[in-house]
């Protein structure tokens, strides 16, 4: 039996699960607290934690941003495994550039 839906019916199929303007607002208190703790790093002493603080509040940042304003939430798995291999990449060259500079920096014996 075919089909009796209009182009627009169709085209809105797909749409289904996108999140709601009150979804996006949500998202975007939670992003300005994520913010407004990073800024924090700078006023105030965190010691030895500051960057880790801020590399995991960078990818959570980043997982909410691209999952949700970038709707990988609602795409293709493939685009969303690259977007995450791409993150994966470049937390191991944050890593690998941290010890390079801890072992650049460590005194000669």
């Amino acid at each position: 039996m075919s089909s009796t839906q209009t182009p627009e019916q169709q085209a809105d199929q797909g749409h289904d699960n996108h999140p709601t303007p009150r979804q996006y607002v949500n998202i975007a208190l939670v992003l300005a607290v994520l913010t407004a703790l990073e800024v924090s790093t700078y006023f105030f002493e965190f010691g030895a934690i500051a960057i880790p603080l801020l590399v995991v509040l960078m990818v959570v940042k980043f997982l909410y941003v691209a999952g949700w304003f970038m709707h990988l939430k609602f795409d293709s798995p493939i685009y969303s495994r690259l977007m995450y291999t791409g993150l994966a990449f470049a937390l191991v060259l944050y890593a690998v550039m941290a010890v390079v500079t801890l072992f650049d920096h460590a005194p000669m014996i």
